[in-house]
């Protein structure tokens, strides 16, 4: 019977584990943005409500940076913009791919489209 209960903690464990790993290099979206940036408002009102609700926005979920803020520690390997919006894809830290300003609704989904082929398949 303890036998039984260390190896139902240790499974258990072990998926805590795996989900923590999944979780640091899941894709993300990152929209570099900065106070008064009209582009940056279009996009919110255009796009912004729904993304997170669209199959992209579960895929590489949105996470906004103020480029005026000093650049996260954790994106150090991805390099810094000056043109707000732009939409940087990462997974892991890593940048995937990157789109400079915003083009309208009609343009960025497609755009979007492309930049989530590039990510490395999923191993279910």
């Amino acid at each position: 019977m303890r036998a039984v209960a260390r190896l139902i903690t240790l499974v258990s464990v072990l998926n805590l584990s795996l989900f923590s790993v999944q979780a640091v290099h899941a894709a993300e979206l990152i929209m570099l943005e900065q106070p008064g940036c009209v582009w940056c408002q279009r996009w919110n009102e255009e796009i912004g409500v729904a993304y997170p609700k669209t199959e992209e926005g579960q895929r590489a979920p949105l996470r906004r940076i103020d480029i005026t803020d000093p650049w996260p520690e954790d994106l150090s390997g991805v390099l810094k913009e000056r043109l707000t919006p732009t939409f940087i894809l990462v997974e892991g830290g890593v940048e995937i791919d990157r789109l400079r300003g915003y083009p309208g609704e009609h343009f960025f989904w497609p755009l979007l489209s492309g930049m989530l082929e590039k990510l490395p398949e999923k191993i279910n």
